[in-house]
């Protein structure tokens, strides 16, 4: 394993009355960042893992699915939801909810989701364009919150696209709301997921807000963590794609922001080793038929970039036990090195830029109102 030298430790983070040892967010994804992904994460380093986001809909009219997605595993001492809506009333009961009956100590509110299925409806990354709507959204959600002493955020993007940007506005408004800190990714709607994130929107939002502004968008190295809080004053980064098939990077994380020596390039001995363990915290939370299945999605990210073959993958790929995933397991070369040329290289869905976003007829005509439709119909989350 290889070695690189970490420059001068930095302080923790701070939300509210919430302290985080390392100033690292992980990103909600759907399907990804459940109580077990959350705990093997946690396992590697300090930082703030946050459930998957849940609609806020789905809670107040107690939705079994929604209230399944609401389960933490016994290792987590700090509770964190992702919370999605477009109805001011429902959030703030919401969060009530989260804060009296499932003793959640943070709450992030999503304005950040590019997928059209949610945009079309004027929620995710299309909302923050309806200031009024958003002002009260984050209003009703820090009243409710506030009398437990839990903090709120929020996500999003800089904008719909070029043209209509929102990450100014948006920043002001969640601090008048008073809102503890917000995460913007350096990418509009339009954008997706493609080409490269914004720094510089980060810098000039942490310098427009007296609020923690977290920065989120291409970091896919503990090193490009680090650079984007130097290079735009951000109080933390918001990790999401880049810990796809790699839990340790939050190892790489916590002992760079500590100043000390980054460990990096495990070999794949290393890396399926923690593909056991991330496929038996799985089953412990799920059970072994469903914890299994729900393991495969997750076999392409361990390995990329590894010699392991085609057959190798595919059977992987549909390991139905644990037995079965130990003898698959052990007939990768323990010793093979890490493909270096995957460091630094992007994870997960990318895509190509949209020419146009999907949003409600006339929604740009008036950057005030209230908006309409139901964003919360369909949701997805996806790290914003």
């Amino acid at each position: 394993m290889t070695t690189q030298t970490a420059p001068a430790a930095a302080p923790g983070l701070r939300l509210g009355n919430l302290e985080v040892a390392t100033p690292v967010v992980l990103a909600p994804m759907a399907g990804i960042t459940n109580a077990a992904y959350r705990r093997l994460c946690a396992e590697q380093g300090a930082g703030l893992y946050v459930c998957e986001m849940i609609t806020s809909r789905g809670l107040v009219e107690g939705d079994e699915r929604t209230l399944n997605m609401l389960v933490f595993d016994e290792a987590e001492t700090t509770r964190s939801v992702q919370l999605y809506g477009s109805d001011p009333v429902h959030v703030g009961k919401a969060a009530e909810i989260l804060c009296a009956e499932h003793g959640v100590d943070h709450i992030d509110l999503n304005f950040g989701c590019p997928v059209p299925k949610v945009t079309r409806k004027g929620g995710g990354g299309a909302l923050p364009w309806k200031r009024g709507l958003l002002a009260e959204i984050l209003e009703h959600a820090v009243a409710s919150a506030s009398r437990y002493g839990v903090p709120v955020t929020m996500k999003t993007r800089k904008g719909i696209d070029d043209d209509h940007l929102t990450y100014l506005d948006a920043g002001r408004i969640a601090e008048q709301a008073g809102c503890a800190g917000i995460a913007l990714h350096g990418r509009t709607v339009a954008q997706a997921y493609s080409g490269r994130a914004d720094w510089d929107a980060i810098a000039e939002l942490v310098a427009h807000v007296d609020i923690p502004v977290l920065g989120n968008g291409d970091i896919w190295e503990a090193a490009d963590a680090v650079r984007m809080v130097e290079q735009t004053g951000a109080a933390g980064v918001v990790v999401g794609r880049g810990c796809l098939g790699r839990p340790w990077l939050f190892r790489d994380l916590a002992a760079a922001f500590a100043g000390e020596q980054v460990a990096t390039l495990p070999t794949l001995g290393e890396v399926r080793s923690m593909m056991r363990r991330h496929a038996e915290l799985l089953c412990r939370h799920m059970g072994e038929e469903r914890g299994c299945k729900e393991f495969r999605k997750h076999v392409s990210w361990y390995l990329k970039g590894f010699a392991a073959g085609g057959t190798a993958r595919r059977s992987l790929g549909l390991v139905s036990t644990l037995a079965d995933l130990d003898a698959l397991l052990a007939d990768l070369d323990p010793d093979e090195q890490f493909p270096s040329a995957a460091l630094g290289a992007p994870r997960g869905r990318q895509g190509s830029p949209r020419s146009r976003v999907v949003l409600p007829e006339g929604w740009l005509d008036d950057s005030d109102g209230r908006g309409s439709g139901n964003p919360e119909d369909t949701v997805e989350t996806d790290g914003g």
